[in-house]
């Protein structure tokens, strides 16, 4: 749970740069890849990381900028990283222009329960993570590189010089 807004964007801003690394990796044709048939795709996963943001955050009453919910998914890995960067960085600019360190603690509805605002931007950043790393598992199955997050991934090893850790 977050408790001030400086540290809230000390770590947003981490984790914004590694999602972008995950989306600058997509192409368009990889975005329809997915785990198992009838399962959620590469641009289906990075379109549900987009559209969480406003739509989490507007349960708080913060207004972002960015795509609606009922939004369709885009065929083209740019739009999607365009918009990502849009919402991410309208939910900073918003924080940082209407809430204070007190708001943190304040409740909202949050899907039927109650939860500090200082809870729920730590709730966004692990739901960022925990879609990133299945986003990492279909990209490999797509035949993409997948950068390391943090530390080096699997092929990145080799460029700085190391062998491959031994799993």
């Amino acid at each position: 749970m977050f408790r001030t807004i400086s540290d809230f964007e000390y770590y947003w801003s981490q984790e914004l740069e590694a999602t972008q690394k995950i989306l600058k990796h997509l192409n368009d044709k990889s975005l329809s890849q997915s785990v198992v048939p009838g399962g959620r795709t590469l641009g289906r996963l990075g379109w549900h990381l987009t559209l969480s943001i406003p739509e989490m955050m507007s349960r708080t009453g913060l207004s972002l900028s960015g795509p609606k919910e009922d939004d369709p998914v885009p065929t083209s890995a740019k739009e999607i990283f365009k918009a990502y960067n849009e919402a991410a960085i309208s939910l900073l600019d918003a924080i940082k222009a209407n809430w204070t360190d007190e708001t943190l603690e304040e409740k909202d509805d949050m899907y039927g329960q109650k939860w500090k605002r200082g809870q729920t931007l730590a709730a966004l950043i692990f739901h960022q993570i925990h879609h990133r790393a299945q986003m990492t598992m279909v990209m490999r199955q797509a035949g993409l590189n997948v950068p390391g997050i943090y530390g080096p991934a699997r092929q990145e090893w080799a460029q700085l010089g190391m062998p491959e850790p031994k799993v």
